[in-house]
């Protein structure tokens, strides 16, 4: 029997693929949107109404689930939004907002999803982080901090959900072609003269970064295979260099550390 999955942020962008693309194989697919009835039409999945920064919205989400499904195999946490900006001009309240999206919204959706789980005494649940959130690189402070900040309580949370039966994985992507880039929100905190020079080499990394992003199939395939695993990993980067990143940022962190210095020179 295929899995049923849950897809968060199945509208546009990398969850609309990953969703079409499991769709596809023939898993039963239910995807979120915070505002479903635009989209519905165009794509062959259920959609139903989240928005994860609405307390409201989320506490009714299992609610519609059961309409949909009497069993629920997997919960993808797809659903975030990226602040760029150097760290001491990103103002509080957003970079309070990237943590309320990021991992605050992220988690109270587990926790909506966990009760069906353990009740269940299996699930699995795959949230996509970041390479960021194994690293820190300049421009991206708060969003790097948000990605740590998941990292860390699944990888708590994988340990406490073991006993009944729910897998916990995450997936780590370098940069990838989705809406991700196009829909960052710069931050626009007042402009502090010593950063000047920084700041010019900093986006210009970080657009380059997006300029040259490699197309999301790789991510697809790597959720699609942990989907398709019955040991998962907990940690899974994926992308060119992501492997050499993740293992320099473990076993070497100062020729990483070294690297990344030189390039903002």
């Amino acid at each position: 029997m295929n899995k049923t999955i849950l897809i968060t942020g199945a509208s546009s962008g990398f969850g609309l693929m990953l969703a079409n693309d499991l769709h596809k194989k023939g898993f039963k697919v239910i995807g979120t949107s915070r505002e479903p009835e635009k989209h519905q039409s165009k794509v062959k999945f259920k959609l139903l109404q989240l928005d994860i920064d609405d307390d409201a919205s989320i506490n009714s989400l299992s609610e519609k689930l059961s309409q949909e499904t009497s069993k629920l195999d997997v919960l993808v946490n797809n659903a975030g939004f990226m602040v760029t900006g150097l760290a001491e001009e990103t103002p509080i309240d957003v970079a309070r907002q990237q943590f309320e999206t990021n991992f605050w919204g992220t988690i109270k959706v587990t926790n909506a999803i966990l009760p069906i789980f353990r009740k269940q005494k299996s699930g699995q649940i795959i949230t996509v982080s970041s390479i960021v959130g194994l690293i820190g690189p300049p421009n991206l402070s708060f969003y790097a901090a948000s990605k740590h900040a998941v990292e860390g309580y699944f990888k708590a949370l994988r340990y406490e959900l073991n006993q009944f039966n729910i897998k916990v994985s995450v997936v780590e992507p370098v940069w990838f072609k989705t809406n991700l880039g196009n829909n960052a929100v710069v931050s626009k905190g007042n402009a502090i003269a010593d950063y000047n020079k920084l700041r010019v080499k900093a986006d210009a990394a970080t657009q380059k970064g997006l300029n040259e992003a490699e197309s999301p199939e790789a991510v697809v395939n790597s959720i699609t295979k942990l989907i398709n695993t019955k040991e998962p990993k907990f940690s899974n980067p994926v992308g060119k260099m992501s492997g050499m990143i993740a293992f320099l940022q473990s076993f070497a962190p100062g020729m990483l550390e070294s690297t990344m210095l030189k390039g903002l020179k």
